[in-house]
């Protein structure tokens, strides 16, 4: 899903009756918020449906698609997102509705029941795929031409795939990653966190989302390294290994660039003065706040405020005529 800096990466999202509203919002809230996140228009995204029609959700979302899949030009990456009674979907039009989709695409996703969709219609011969785990073995055994992988997801060249709601998450996360870098991905996961949820129920998600957690519970009086590995039961250089592997920074590097993200917002949205800023993010010295700030994000506090009162903005949601409900 790489994207330019002048145009954003164009997503297209192929939904059917019955999909999950779950992951939708969990293949688009990552998009919008790496939008947010940047101050840039990395993405855009539009509602496709296989003939143009409304559809509605399994929780029972109506959506008004923006066009048929055929309509669509084409760009980063197609999100293919059936749910339930994914198998009644299958039909020779469908079939070649997606191939030609595939030829438009950079990549094709299928989220949840999507990949086998694409498997039936030849898109993973000889590619790594998963699907959701209550149709694992099924899918293994209708399509021994693709290799069955059990992870949550899986990205392997131009096609990906995930297991479920939950893991849409993850998989859209780890692309964004990869087209504009660790430091992003550590943003979306914190902002997604609980803040107030105790460090041993971000466990269960992973020693790196629990201690993003703890950091953002702790900007104003930052913890050392070695007394964050201690609050959640590891050591130090545990941590650092953690850190390194999934975001490509030390804990230290994540850790400061969420108190700048904090600063950021608070020189964009409030009133206060840059040595208050600079309080609250954690540092006790205003000008080193500021020098890391400008080094941060090509710009001071005092140039974020300036340019937020002039009213410079940045488009954060899809498609300007999206018309979901």
């Amino acid at each position: 899903m790489q994207s330019s800096q002048k145009s954003p990466a164009q997503i297209g999202v192929l939904l059917f009756e019955r999909f999950s509203n779950h992951c939708l919002a969990n293949a688009v809230e990552p998009l919008r918020a790496a939008n947010t996140l940047s101050r840039r228009r990395l993405y855009a995204w539009r509602f496709l449906t296989p003939d143009g029609r409304p559809i509605t959700s399994s929780g029972g979302m109506p959506v008004l698609p923006e066009m048929r899949l055929a309509d669509h030009p084409g760009g980063a990456c197609l999100m293919v997102l059936p749910s339930y009674g994914f198998r009644a979907l299958l039909t020779p039009d469908l079939s070649r509705g997606l191939r030609a989709a595939a030829g438009r695409f950079d990549m094709v996703a299928g989220l949840d029941t999507g990949s086998w969709l694409m498997a039936a219609s030849n898109l993973l011969d000889g590619y790594r795929a998963t699907i959701h785990q209550d149709e694992f073995d099924a899918f293994s055994e209708t399509f021994p031409q693709l290799d069955a992988d059990s992870s949550r997801f899986v990205i392997d060249r131009d096609r990906a795939s995930c297991g479920g709601a939950m893991s849409a998450f993850d998989l859209v996360q780890e692309m964004i990653g990869r087209a504009h870098g660790p430091a992003l991905c550590a943003e979306i996961a914190a902002l997604f966190m609980q803040s107030d949820a105790p460090p041993r129920s971000g466990m269960r998600a992973g020693l790196v989302d629990a201690a993003l957690a703890l950091m953002r519970r702790n900007l104003e009086h930052p913890l050392a390294i070695p007394a964050l590995a201690r609050a959640l039961g590891c050591t130090q250089r545990k941590l650092e290994t953690r850190f390194q592997a999934r975001m490509g920074v030390p804990p230290r590097r994540a850790y400061q660039r969420l108190r700048l993200l904090a600063a950021r917002r608070l020189a964009g949205e409030s009133r206060i003065s840059v040595a208050e800023i600079a309080l609250r993010a954690g540092y006790a010295d205003a000008s080193a706040m500021t020098r890391a700030y400008l080094r941060e994000f090509g710009e001071t506090p005092r140039q974020t405020r300036a340019a937020r009162q002039l009213g410079r903005t940045v488009p954060v949601t899809g498609a300007s005529n999206s018309s979901s409900k």
